[in-house]
């Protein structure tokens, strides 16, 4: 939890930068620069001018809007995560799984080669990790509602999610129970995607593409995965430290969910009358649903994948103060 909350954190001016981008708000216009290759194009400000935005109007306070319910969801969902995981007769804590020990004998006639788990252990284990994520990320959702919005009142200068509690009555006044899980659909697809095929990578790469099976499986691998989403994805549930070998799941896992990750802080402004999810700024979604139909026809499905070298798509209009 301890550590969980200290990355939350230090994470927290990103994921206010990222939040903002990805519900399209451009408070700076573009300016000329180069890419990557030497060519001059136009840019949009990246994370830092997007920053010093930020401080210029709230100072450096205002980075951390939304930090108090994050936090809240940071230590609850970790709690709720590893409840879960605890049943009796299951050696699997926080997604990483011990080796085999001395009581399990290998079978004779196996080889010393073989991987430390089989599919079979894989399937269980990451099902598992699957079921305890979602019970997290569901309990811990109106934290996180609450966490956008206070992000994106920015937009407007609104005051009206300043508090957590507040927060909550006004939700719940405006929208009923359901306005607590706007979002939600999105959200735990784009877990649970991801999961899979992080977890299914690294169980091949372990099994057909290493000399032997002696680094930990997926569950491992799904610790870490679990730890870099903290970092970039502003998840709640880290496990232990990265280890070797889970990076190249990790990222090939994150490439392959980026619109369910743009859809739904975008859906969590359904139905609410905040400026940042209404004309000019972002158009009116009836559902998450809608939302994805309409970013796909735009173009938009990548918005907020980069904070940096952000060149603008042609056609696009921007509204800037």
């Amino acid at each position: 939890v301890l550590l969980g909350s200290g990355l939350t954190v230090l994470s927290q001016p990103l994921m206010y930068v990222k939040v903002l981008v990805q519900v399209g708000y451009e408070p700076l216009p573009p300016t000329l620069g180069r890419n990557i290759f030497g060519r001059q194009v136009y840019q949009l400000p990246g994370l830092f001018s997007y920053a010093k935005h930020i401080v210029k109007v709230d100072g450096r306070a205002g980075l951390f809007k939304g930090l108090a319910p994050r936090l809240c969801s940071s230590a609850i969902g970790t709690v709720v995560h590893s409840k879960v995981l605890q049943v009796p007769g299951d050696r699997c804590l926080l997604g990483v799984c011990s080796l085999p020990d001395a009581s399990f004998p290998p079978q004779p006639g196996t080889s010393k080669k073989e991987p430390v788990s089989s599919l079979e252990q894989v399937l269980k284990e990451t099902s598992r990790e699957m079921v305890a994520r979602s019970a997290a990320t569901l309990i811990t959702h109106p934290f996180h509602v609450i966490t956008l919005r206070c992000m994106v009142q920015f937009i407007g200068r609104e005051t009206k999610y300043s508090g957590t509690l507040s927060a909550f009555a006004t939700i719940y006044r405006e929208e009923g129970i359901l306005g607590f899980f706007a979002g939600l659909v999105p959200r735990l697809l784009g877990d649970i995607l991801s999961l899979w095929l992080c977890n299914m990578l690294a169980y091949l790469i372990n099994t057909y593409a290493l000399e032997n099976g002696v680094r930990a499986p997926c569950p491992a691998l799904g610790a870490a995965h679990a730890q870099l989403r903290q970092l970039l994805f502003h998840e709640q549930f880290p496990g232990s430290l990265p280890k070797p070998g889970a990076f190249h799941g990790i990222v090939v896992a994150h490439a392959q969910d980026p619109a369910l990750r743009l859809v739904e802080p975008c859906g969590s402004l359904c139905f609410h009358s905040l400026a940042g999810g209404l004309l000019p700024y972002a158009p009116t979604y009836s559902s998450w649903l809608d939302c994805w139909s309409q970013l796909h026809r735009e173009g938009n499905m990548s918005r907020g994948n980069s904070l940096f070298f952000r060149k603008v798509p042609a056609g696009k209009r921007y509204v800037w103060e």
